[in-house]
């Protein structure tokens, strides 16, 4: 099968994403009263949210999820990273895309979709945008068991996720699929944001300059793996190609932009039939969806037709 080049397009909000216009913190304030506390005017003396106070943060985050995804317990600890729910719904909504795409132009829903999240973190984020966006079921993996305990509980409190999500923690941090998805077991997507520090040092000196809202010591395990970014999509791809035939779109968000070509180089040295370079977020970053998949065309023709007939629903 050729190999698929993504067009480029310009780096902007997805269309489907709940976020894509400025935040009416007034209808937020009504959902948590307490965000009021955190606004602030800008230069332009419009009201905003302290977006340096990681507390605030949170706290607009919590109103987002309940606003707009009908989520009404979001609680993890504080050290833990608090995600951009924009920029993680942006991710969720362009793997709907790719799904889209793969089944000519008809979006696969419900039960006929299983996503697997790598490194899947306190905050349930990816699960719980794929859930009540998409009624995708979830597999959610990581190898902290504090985070394992917060995400469950998240799954438990809020009726939209449950029976709908299964967390799992992953015993071996040098493993990915292993233990977690089974040679009988088939996923439709496996979605990562991967680490992006190779060692605490780094972590710090980039954070730093970002003026990032957490304390690097706290989190370190959430972004810092042996090898940094590069280390982590290695091996990534590696086990992914072992699990050619359990997945049928990998994918993964890429920061750095030498690792953006490079793994586009390497997944094509290890047989990918198809790979789609997606840009992510706003402003000066350069972000990558990178997406894969290894099924030759009659291997992707039997998935859809076992997998997403509607008329097998």
């Amino acid at each position: 099968m050729a190999k698929e080049k993504m067009k480029p397009i310009r780096n902007k909000t997805h269309a489907r994403n709940k976020n894509i216009d400025r935040y009416d913190l007034q209808a937020l304030v009504k959902t948590i009263p307490n965000l009021t506390n955190y606004i602030q005017p800008n230069v332009k003396g419009e009201d905003t949210i302290d977006f340096k106070n990681p507390v605030a943060i949170k706290t607009l985050n919590t109103a987002l999820l309940k606003y707009y995804y009908g989520i009404e317990y979001w609680v993890f600890p504080d050290t833990f990273i608090c995600p951009s729910i924009p920029n993680k719904a942006d991710y969720v909504h362009h793997m709907a895309d790719v799904l889209m795409e793969s089944n000519f132009g008809t979006l696969p829903q419900g039960n006929k979709i299983t996503c697997f999240d790598l490194g899947m973190g306190a905050s349930c984020i990816y699960p719980i945008i794929g859930i009540t966006e998409y009624d995708w079921n979830f597999v959610g993996s990581d190898i902290d068991e504090k985070s394992i305990i917060a995400a469950q509980a998240i799954v438990n409190k809020n009726k939209v996720l449950k029976n709908k999500m299964e967390c799992k923690i992953q015993a071996n941090p040098k493993d990915f699929f292993y233990s977690i998805i089974d040679k009988e077991t088939k996923v439709d997507l496996a979605i990562c944001n991967p680490p992006l520090y190779a060692n605490l040092k780094d972590a710090q000196t980039e954070t730093q300059k970002k003026s990032a809202p957490f304390t690097v010591a706290e989190i370190g395990d959430e972004i810092i793996y042996e090898g940094g970014e590069t280390g982590f999509l290695q091996r990534y791809v590696k086990e992914s190609k072992k699990f050619s035939e359990n997945c049928f779109w990998f994918s993964a968000l890429v920061h750095k932009s030498s690792n953006q070509k490079g793994m586009v180089e390497f997944l094509d040295e290890l047989g990918a039939t198809q790979t789609k370079a997606i840009p992510m977020g706003l402003g000066n970053k350069a972000s990558q969806i990178i997406a894969w998949t290894f099924l030759n065309k009659t291997a992707q023709v039997a998935w859809k037709k076992e997998r997403w007939d509607i008329k097998q629903a």
